[in-house]
């Protein structure tokens, strides 16, 4: 169960982080009412989860999670840039997500 509210957690980055972005400085109340339940419910699934996973390796999954999860919104949402390099460094991390769990 632990490593489910993980992901959840690590996927609930990417939902504040997005939120966070939309806000424009925390000025828009919708967004940012969801940056702060996504925050905190992302912190307290952390907190369930750093119970009974190394802080080492769950932690860089968690960020890993996140930072794949709020690119990819950036590409698919915003338009950001997807270019074969910076989509092969996603690529990586998730790589890296995979081996720390395999290697748990």
């Amino acid at each position: 169960m632990a490593w489910i509210v993980l992901i959840i957690s690590g996927l609930l980055e990417t939902v504040w982080a997005a939120a966070l972005a939309e806000s424009k400085g925390l000025s828009r109340l919708v967004p940012s009412l969801v940056f702060l339940v996504g925050l905190a419910l992302s912190m307290a699934g952390m907190a369930y989860w750093m119970k009974s996973i190394p802080v080492g390796t769950g932690y860089a999954m968690w960020v890993g999670i996140g930072a794949v999860g709020t690119a990819t919104y950036g590409i698919v949402a915003l338009g950001e840039p997807a270019s074969a390099a910076r989509l092969a460094c996603l690529v990586l991390i998730v790589a890296g997500i995979v081996g720390l769990k395999v290697l748990h």
